[in-house]
């Protein structure tokens, strides 16, 4: 199983990066996890649009699905036959996004699957289970297992023991690090976003095999954001940019 990086920034885009977006490949299946704002172009250097086996969306925040817009365009107006994309995504997260153009255009070529997180399903090889984890909008917290490897993603989440309960034991986890630590972040958001130094705890709890922060918001620092984590944690740490690739 392989996680390539497309994009990390939390909310938008710096300069040259993308919002979340991320690659996920086994056995020759490709799932698109959370195509954010600058996702496709990066998705691009890699595979074809109609090489995207399926589509999985934490939450309806344009930074996390915003991109599904021209992943979806490019599949219609290929030369080629593209049959419908799979899509996994928590229950009206889309309903924006899908509206951006005319149903009568873009609706065939999407086959939506709204989950209630919390559910357990297949997506290709991939066994896929989800939690509902704290945030403004409705998230669910990803676990994709093959076997006895098993990748975590949280999405956008508060502070959280399900966190710790969804990556148990997983061989990486993928967390959400919006500020370094709490007198970095804004109040009003204290409950709907991470910390480095959260994530640090939440995968030392865990026991996960290694952690990689992202969702960092431009400006934060990801050197001090990886000090931060590795307080708590002592395994390997790293943050998620645009072309890293990690084997599990």
């Amino acid at each position: 199983m392989r996680l390539t990086v497309l994009g990390g920034c939390g909310a938008w885009p710096a300069a040259d990066q993308a919002c979340s977006g991320y690659l996920v490949e086994h056995n020759g299946f490709r799932l698109l996890v959370d195509p954010g704002y600058a996702v496709v172009p990066r998705l691009l250097r890699h595979i074809a649009p109609g090489d995207v086996d399926a589509v999985f969306v934490t939450h309806g925040h344009p930074d996390h699905c915003a991109d599904l817009n021209p992943l979806l365009r490019a599949r219609v107006m290929s030369d080629e036959r593209i049959p419908p994309l799979p899509v996994f995504a928590p229950s009206h997260a889309l309903t924006a996004v899908l509206a951006l153009d005319r149903k009568q255009w873009l609706g065939a070529s999407i086959v939506l699957h709204e989950l209630t997180p919390g559910s357990d399903f297949a997506i290709g090889p991939f066994n896929a289970e989800t939690r509902l984890l704290p945030h403004s909008l409705p998230t669910a917290g990803l676990r994709l297992s093959t076997g006895d490897h098993t990748i975590a993603y949280t999405g956008d989440t508060g502070p959280s023991p399900e966190i710790a309960a969804l990556a148990r034991n997983a061989d990486l986890l993928l967390a959400e690090a919006s500020y370094v630590d709490d007198d970095d972040m804004p109040h009003d958001l204290r409950t709907v976003l991470s910390t480095a130094r959260q994530a640090g705890r939440h995968a030392a709890e865990a026991n996960a095999g290694r952690l990689v922060l992202t969702h960092l918001i431009p400006g934060t620092d990801p050197e001090a954001a990886t000090n931060a984590a590795r307080a708590s944690y002592p395994g390997d740490v790293s943050v998620a940019t645009g072309g890293l690739a990690v084997y599990v």
